[in-house]
């Protein structure tokens, strides 16, 4: 079964597509086995964890570590994410997630430290912090979907609102920086942008974190009309309160 196929979803399964399952029972084996003690855990978040993945969705995961990673057990991670990324199935080539130790995922990190990090699509480790926010955290302690190991709630210290607010106003920084130095930006970094600031403003507005679709569906109703499409007769959805139907 493919992507575009999702399969009926049966008890435990962390997905409604099969494919998809099967390839993320193969990655906590293959972590496990590499990881040996130092496996801890593994999880979904972001869009499959907030309920609104679809067939293009990115799949978003955690895997969490006792230990922090050797360099030896990096090398086989690497063989092991090279060796799922050529399985016939399209998922495969849109795992995106980072291998983080415990101790650092207990509670939001100021220095920002890098992370064992696979990008969507990439068949190589970085590091990046990519993984290493506060948003990550709520997410996965809220939302997270459990493929191995304990309730993430066990994992992860709660984080406040003000914590997700403060993060967001340092993301509207990062945005700014990058609208300064692009010449340009296509239609779909656009897109993404967009979504991505609806998604700020949705949280700055009820100090939680939705999805690209929730936030981009508030917007509409929640900012100015004039940054709402046109309905075919031809006027603008009027505004609603900041805190209606959030």
């Amino acid at each position: 079964m493919n992507a575009e196929s999702p399969g009926k979803r049966e008890r435990g399964d962390a997905t409604p597509f099969d494919d998809l399952n099967q390839l993320l029972v193969e990655l906590v084996a293959g972590a496990r086995e590499v990881l040996g003690d130092s496996f801890f855990g593994a999880y979904l978040q972001g869009s499959f964890a907030v309920g609104d993945a679809d067939a293009h969705s990115d799949v978003d995961f955690i895997v969490v570590t006792k230990d922090d990673v050797t360099p030896e057990q990096q090398a086989e991670l690497q063989a092991l994410h090279q060796t799922l990324y050529a399985l016939p199935t399209s998922w495969a080539q849109h795992l995106e997630g980072s291998y983080i130790p415990r101790k650092v995922l207990r509670r939001p990190d100021p220095e920002r430290r890098p992370l064992l990090y696979l990008d969507n699509g990439a068949t190589e480790f970085a590091l990046d912090n990519h993984d290493n926010t506060a948003i990550v955290r709520w997410l996965l302690r809220e939302h997270g979907v459990v493929l191995a190991g304990p309730d993430p709630r066990e994992l992860v210290d709660p984080i406040t609102a003000d914590d997700l607010r403060a993060e967001m106003h340092w993301a509207l920084g990062l945005w700014q920086t990058w609208f300064q130095t692009v010449g340009s930006i296509n239609r779909r970094a656009l897109a993404v942008a967009v979504l991505s600031h609806a998604r700020i403003l949705h949280t700055l507005a009820i100090g939680e974190v939705s999805s690209k679709r929730t936030a981009g569906e508030w917007a509409l109703h929640a900012l100015d009309p004039e940054w709402a499409p046109p309905d075919p007769l031809g006027t603008r959805r009027p505004p609603r309160p900041v805190d209606e139907g959030a």
